[in-house]
Formats: structure tokens, sequence, C-alpha cells
């Protein structure tokens, strides 16, 4: 994963270097997260949480942009499989997510525009790694994809959703039983946000 974050940080880089536009800003908004997994003796249900932090865009030929934030990122999904005090199983996540997405842009005037993106997220879990007492266990960092589109207003103020496609487990079940064995889970979902641009 090291070596993907090192070629975006170039890119980025070479960017800078070309005279680029380059816009800093703050970025924040709502993970919308379900869980699939690989049987189907588990499901979930879609639950809400949050994501903040710095991000930049930097402005290319043609109406292409890039832009990448560094995000604290929480969210929980509630599956329904209980536990021993015969609540639902939630399972709660906090990372550290890099998203880095290429734009284009559709001018609708000089206050207004929209874009459509894609790229790759990279998330870094910094959480508890095993919750013991319902035996899972998330893994240290996993890939992601990002669909989206967004409108750009007065050049400063920036409104998107996207949907995060994931590319592995985000984690698992480790004990087995009658109910789970050895189950292993992905997460995706919709995030909703805004930024503004300094």
């Amino acid at each position: 994963m090291k070596k993907y974050i090192f070629l975006l940080v170039t890119i980025v880089c070479i960017s800078v270097n070309s005279e680029a536009k380059v816009k800093f800003g703050l970025r924040g908004g709502a993970n919308i997260t379900k869980m699939s997994f690989d049987k189907d003796v588990v499901d979930s249900k879609n639950t809400n949480g949050f994501y903040l932090g710095p991000t930049v865009k930097i402005g290319l030929p043609l109406g292409f942009d890039i832009d990448g934030s560094v995000v604290y990122s929480q969210w929980k999904v509630e599956t329904d499989v209980f536990n021993a005090n015969n609540t639902p199983i939630e399972l709660k996540h906090k990372a550290i997510d890099i998203p880095l997405n290429l734009r284009k842009g559709f001018g609708l005037g000089d206050k207004a525009s929209v874009f459509l993106f894609a790229g790759p997220q990279f998330s870094f879990n910094i959480g508890n790694k095993d919750l013991h007492d319902i035996d899972w266990t998330w893994k240290d960092s996993d890939i992601s994809i990002n669909l989206g589109v967004g409108a750009m207003l007065l050049n400063h103020i920036e409104v998107k959703a996207n949907y995060n496609i994931p590319c592995g487990k985000t984690g698992s079940f480790n004990v087995e039983n009658a109910v789970v064995k050895n189950i292993s889970g992905k997460k995706k979902g919709w995030q909703i946000g805004a930024a503004i641009y300094f």
C-alpha cells in the first residue's frame, strides 16, 4: 500500500511544481455505512458516522482537478447477531482515511460548477483492532474506491456525495460457533459532505 501512496504523492507534487492552482480547506460530512458479510447468516443495518479533516484541491488543465484529504472517520454498524446479553452486536470503527480523487468539472457560469470524481481511498485503523467481547478483528488498513458527484459554489464552498466501494475485507469474526464461523465483512456506503476552501 505504501508504494501506491508514494506514487500518488509524487503525482500531486509534480502537479504543484507545474504551477497548478492549489487551494487548501476543511472537509467534513456524514458516513452512511453498511457491512456486507461473506455468509448470509449475518446482516447489518445502515448506520451513520462522520468524517472531518483538512483537504487540498489542485487545478489541472482541461477542467480537471485532483483533491486529497486526511480525515478522521468514525462509524458503527448494528448487526442482526446477538451477544451474550441478548443485544445486537455493534461493530465500531475509527480510522484515518486518505481519499485521493481525480475530478472533471463542468461550469455553470462564473459562480458555480458541477463535477464528477473517482479515486482510491486508503483507510488506516486507529481504534481498537480487536473487539474481544464479540471476537471481531479489524484489518490494520484497507483500500476502497470512491465514485461521486459534487458542486462548487462561489469558488470556495463545495458539496458532494460519493459511494465507497471496498476492494477487500474490512474485518472478520474470529470465533467458530453455531452462528458465526470465521465470517469476514466489507464496509461500503455513502459519504455526504461539504468543504470550504480558503
